[in-house]
């Protein structure tokens, strides 16, 4: 398993070392000590799923105190782009966003710390999504981003004419416009 470090302090990616034969292939998506070793200590108590058709754009996601939830994401079927913007307002990156493409192909996991906000774009045909996390869904703690702010300026991989949001998330406050911290 390789973890690297991103420009973003405390974001990482993760690679597994995979096996092939000529049945597949194997891999261990997630080891609590290998992660522990690596500073990586979260209590995953959740796991959660989605699939989406290619344009959906999901996000700029995140849940406020005591409620914000740290997610390790990875992808089942097929590819998407995995956004993670730093709100943490006393890090040195604030404001800024690292995206990574994660697929099944690649098997690559972002490791999303708390006070971020995240999103993804969906590249191929379809995608199934899967993440951990470490707190549980609180509505009332729940907060987004416009996925389109022109201050982050996040270039979603995504012609604009294929783009499928949720009406939840088109309503959601510019980045100059939040009002919460970590």
């Amino acid at each position: 398993m390789i973890i690297e470090k991103t420009f973003i302090k405390d974001l990482v990616l993760i690679t597994p070392a995979v096996f092939n034969d000529e049945r597949g292939f194997f891999f261990e998506a997630y080891n609590q000590a290998k992660f522990h070793e690596n500073g990586i200590k979260y209590n995953f108590i959740q796991d959660n799923q989605s699939f989406s058709k290619r344009g959906v754009i999901r996000g700029l996601h995140l849940q406020i105190n005591p409620f914000a939830q740290a997610k390790l994401v990875r992808v089942l079927q097929g590819e998407i782009l995995d956004v993670a913007v730093d709100l943490r307002k006393n890090s040195a990156t604030y404001g800024q966003h690292f995206s990574v493409v994660l697929s099944a192909e690649n098997k690559k996991q972002l490791m999303v710390p708390h006070g971020f906000a995240h999103g993804f774009s969906v590249l191929s045909e379809t995608a199934s999504v899967l993440y951990k996390v470490d707190q549980v869904y609180n509505k009332d703690s729940e907060r987004g981003i416009r996925y389109d702010d022109a201050t982050l300026a996040i270039d979603w991989q995504i012609n604009p004419s294929e783009v499928i949001v949720s009406e939840k998330d088109l309503v959601l406050p510019g980045f100059e416009d939040i009002d919460w911290e970590f």
